[in-house]
């Protein structure tokens, strides 16, 4: 199991997936994005939004990421590893989380309308799932939401 992480150091980390989500605003994306730190709290991963950008639904900031941290640590099994995300993952990443046994989820903002993390469901602490990853929620909360809302602001007349 990975050492306590702190706040200061999820600062750090969602500082990085801030950075990440910038990354999508190019592609006309929404503006997520996320990192896995592994086991000794380097980066193994990012990924942001690219459901545009490569016409594929499941192209989530936190799919992309774990992929990523899966072929740089060799093994699908990410259970010394933390998400770091801008976004609450909603329901096809909250599960992606579970099958990748990630053991910590850090998130920014909170996402009223498909969030699985605590949210609309709360799939990561579903007793009914075999793994329960602990989840801290609102990280740089107020950055992470203007971001979206900055976004979205563009995107409506």
């Amino acid at each position: 199991m990975m050492g306590a992480m702190s706040p200061e150091s999820d600062v750090v980390a969602m500082r990085a997936a801030l950075t990440e989500a910038r990354s999508a605003l190019g592609s006309g994306d929404v503006p997520v994005g996320a990192v896995v730190l592994g086991p000794g709290g380097a980066v193994v991963g990012v990924g942001h939004n690219a459901r545009e950008a490569d016409g594929d639904p499941t192209a989530h900031a936190e799919v992309l990421a774990l992929r990523a941290a899966a072929a740089t640590l060799g093994r699908w099994r990410l259970d010394d590893c933390t998400l770091v995300v801008t976004l609450e993952p909603c329901l096809m990443c909250a599960g992606a989380i579970v099958l990748a046994r990630v053991p910590r989820l850090v998130f920014g903002a909170w996402d009223p309308k498909a969030g699985a993390s605590g949210s609309q469901w709360d799939v990561l602490r579903d007793r009914r799932v075999n793994h329960r990853p602990e989840v801290v929620a609102g990280v740089l909360e107020e950055e992470c939401g203007a971001l979206l809302r900055d976004f979205f602001s563009g995107q409506r007349p």
